[in-house]
């Protein structure tokens, strides 16, 4: 079983920024595919960002591209998400996921068998 704890949500002026991580326990890091979803009220989940095992490959919605990073550090078990020049249309809750499925579909939430309970990200205008 693989445990996902995010942290570091909150509110921020539309141009703001605001760092996301995400701590892993119960399996290897390395071992796991990451990505980052979020989902706004009304709105099915969507894919934010992905990260493969080693950190050589990264993706990213269209909607995020230019301004949001994902990055990972396996010796912390630890992933990460910076989101800069944040707009309003970014406010969501904000989730964490890991996969021990290959690289081969990375942006859909069924590919994904493991879920943090999610972080509110509010972005003001």
């Amino acid at each position: 079983q693989v445990q996902l704890v995010e942290s570091g949500g909150g509110l921020v002026q539309a141009g703001g920024s605001l760092g996301l991580s995400c701590a892993a326990s119960g399996r290897t890091l390395s071992s796991l595919r990451m990505g980052w979803f979020r989902q706004a009220p009304g709105k099915e989940r969507e894919f934010v960002a992905a990260i493969t095992r080693n950190g050589g490959t990264t993706y990213y919605a269209d909607s995020v591209k230019g301004r949001f990073t994902i990055s990972r550090d396996n010796a912390k078990n630890t992933v990460y998400l910076q989101m800069n020049s944040l707009k309003p249309e970014d406010t969501a809750v904000y989730y964490c996921a890991a996969s021990t499925m290959p690289d081969i579909v990375v942006r859909a939430t069924s590919h994904y068998g493991y879920w943090g309970q999610g972080t509110q990200v509010t972005v003001s205008s």
